[in-house]
């Protein structure tokens, strides 16, 4: 799987290079969970962030290219309603259930034989679970506007092997974490977002979604 240049997030977001396998000393994201898709807990803060945060407090996508064809990306959001005073790429539409300055973060990673993405939020509903999907559209006002989940191969049906499901639940905090694992990764556009539902599997209510900059 051949590197790929990193869009950045609009807004004036940074892009900071790295490589993929620690080389420089920017560590590639841990790994976990099974082929298709795992869940568990967790605190969406991360650590040791090289990103820069700007004037809603989200932190600029940042990822890089190793030297042996893989690359990693990282992007931080932080939502608010449409139409918010202050713009950003992380939307609620149900304020009840994902709040305004709840956080999110999405990871990507792949090298020759695996393509992972993850995520972690924190500032949800304690103790309940959410369905998550990658989306072929970049957010906006109407959920809709996302577009369908991304699928590996067009189908009729739903399901994590051929399409990115990181379906979570929170702990008695309100943070949340999942990661997919498949042995392809996306098509050049085709990934655009990540959207939050209001229940696991297949389908639900879209509550939230995320501009991501994800990579082919």
């Amino acid at each position: 799987m051949g590197a790929a240049a990193l869009l950045m997030l609009t807004g004036g977001a940074t892009l900071a290079h790295g490589a993929a396998d620690g080389t420089d000393g920017t560590p590639a994201p841990d790994g976990g969970g099974h082929a298709a898709h795992s869940t568990g807990t967790g605190d969406a803060s991360g650590s040791g962030k090289a990103s820069v945060a700007g004037a809603t407090g989200e932190a600029g996508p940042v990822g890089g290219a190793s030297r042996s064809g893989g690359f990693w990306m990282r992007a931080d959001g932080v939502f608010s309603p449409p139409g918010s005073f202050v713009p950003s790429d992380a939307l609620t539409y149900d304020t009840a259930l994902v709040p305004a300055a709840a956080r999110i973060e999405i990871t990507q990673y792949a090298d020759r034989t695996s393509h992972r993405v993850g995520t972690r939020l924190r500032g949800l509903v304690p103790n309940r679970a959410y369905g998550m999907h990658v989306h072929t559209s970049p957010c906006a006002a109407d959920p809709a506007s996302a577009g369908p989940h991304y699928q590996h191969r067009v189908s009729a049906t739903a399901d994590p092997v051929n399409e990115v499901w990181l379906d979570f639940r929170t702990d008695r905090n309100g943070a949340g974490e999942a990661e997919a694992r498949h042995e392809w990764g996306f098509r050049d556009g085709g990934a655009r977002s990540v959207i939050v539902h209001d229940a696991q599997g297949g389908a639900g209510k879209r509550v939230a979604c995320f501009t991501v900059p994800f990579s082919s």
